[in-house]
């Protein structure tokens, strides 16, 4: 079997490098970002991390830390990160065709077309070209399969040039490595199944990679079959290339605050159908099952109510207008006066391609303007146009008292340099 030479490219602590680009006050100085709602950290530069801050951690309970160390704090802010993430992933194509977007700050890269002297120079050119073009530092492994680059891009974290590469080692090289590698930070072995391999005495890369074949087939699946192999050398996972459409669509927020409100609520559930609705015209799909969903706090088990609505379409759509009214319709089946709610959610499933479809002869109308709806939302920022049942109020958005406010795919919201 002729083996590939596969690179993960991983941008570093990518949020934070994202709020970095446009506050250079801050490199070397210790940032975190939070989720949604100001929840929990979900991203540390590395000075955060050597102050013992975790991932995941609720705010609450680093802010001693916090401001007692001066951290900066920043709210999520999934439009810059979305649009940056764009940016890096346009110069990565240029380095490879074959190429899968794996995450928002990942993506494989098959450089098999490359000669192995070169490579190192190679991958070194392809960081530093990411860092000039977008801003956003990254670290790159390279080895045979997606699994060992994964565990190569570990590595690479660490060292001093942010690369590393085991085309160029040894079996006997790469077992070593393997042995200081805990099973825990393999690539799609999560706390189960590290918990189970733990029990059984098999607690690094290479213990697992050399456990019996024939034990693992009766006590595990074989996804993990597939990563034992791909320890060993041998390729299981492919680069999955091109845009694979997505079968469901799920927009849900948890609210800034509790909501009482049936108004509020409703213009939050047409908030989140709106949006889901143009994520599947983006992608040219329409939708035959929606689902709303409204829950309270599930901390409060006492008072805890949870309810989803399903409702099947007669002819599918992507209709924005349609759709929200259906979604009204649901959301009036399953909403109780007197609870606080946190939660509301719309799930578009059983999504088809619309090409696919013949589509109601009535409806030409309506996709001209859903696309003109969509074109001025594009040109003049989200909610340029929209419905008059969204409001414009939303006294349920989610809390962000550290936002940057930048979005650089809108021109007002991009920062401008005055001259002093």
């Amino acid at each position: 079997m002729t083996s590939r030479t596969i690179a993960l490219i991983d941008c570093n602590s990518f949020y934070v490098s994202c709020e970095r680009l446009f506050r250079p006050d801050l490199i070397y100085k210790p940032v975190v970002v939070l989720s949604n709602n100001d929840g929990c950290i979900i991203s540390r530069s590395n000075e955060a991390k050597k102050l013992g801050i975790k991932m995941g951690e609720p705010y609450f309970k680093a802010k001693d830390i916090i401001l007692k160390n001066k951290v900066y704090v920043f709210s999520s802010n999934y439009a810059l990160y979305g649009d940056i993430s764009r940016r890096v992933m346009r110069t990565l194509k240029n380095f490879s065709s074959s190429i899968e977007y794996y995450s928002i700050d990942e993506a494989f890269l098959d450089l098999s077309h490359i000669k192995l002297k070169n490579l190192v120079d190679y991958i070194l050119k392809i960081k530093q070209t990411v860092l000039t073009w977008t801003g956003i530092p990254v670290s790159i492994g390279v080895a045979t399969t997606k699994t060992l680059s994964k565990v190569a891009n570990h590595l690479a974290k660490i060292n001093m040039l942010g690369v590393e590469e085991f085309m160029t080692k040894s079996d006997n090289e790469i077992s070593e490595i393997l042995k200081k590698i805990p099973v825990s930070e393999i690539w799609g072995i999560g706390r189960r199944l590290t918990k189970f391999f733990n029990s059984n005495n098999i607690n690094n890369a290479y213990e697992l990679k050399n456990v019996d074949y024939y034990w693992l087939r009766k006590n595990s699946n074989v996804i993990v079959l597939k990563t034992i192999n791909e320890l060993g050398g041998i390729s299981c996972f492919p680069i999955v290339s091109g845009f694979s459409p997505r079968k469901n669509c799920c927009v849900s927020r948890s609210f800034g605050k509790k909501i009482t409100s049936y108004k509020d609520i409703q213009e939050a559930v047409i908030n989140h159908c709106l949006n889901a609705a143009e994520k599947i015209r983006m992608e040219k799909q329409i939708v035959k099952t929606i689902f709303v969903f409204l829950r309270t706090s599930p901390f409060k088990k006492k008072s805890y109510y949870f309810k989803i609505e399903k409702i099947d379409l007669p002819n599918p759509t992507d209709n924005s207008i349609v759709l929200s009214n259906i979604c009204i319709k649901a959301l009036k089946k399953i909403f109780i006066q007197g609870y606080s709610y946190q939660k509301a959610g719309v799930i578009f499933s059983n999504l088809r391609s619309k090409n696919s479809y013949n589509i109601d002869l009535f409806n030409h109308g309506n996709d001209k303007l859903m696309n003109l709806m969509d074109k001025t939302n594009s040109g003049f920022g989200y909610n340029a146009v929209t419905l008059a049942d969204a409001s414009l109020k939303k006294n349920w958005i989610m809390k962000k008292n550290y936002s940057s406010k930048i979005d650089t795919s809108f021109l007002p919201k991009v920062p401008v340099v005055k001259a002093i």
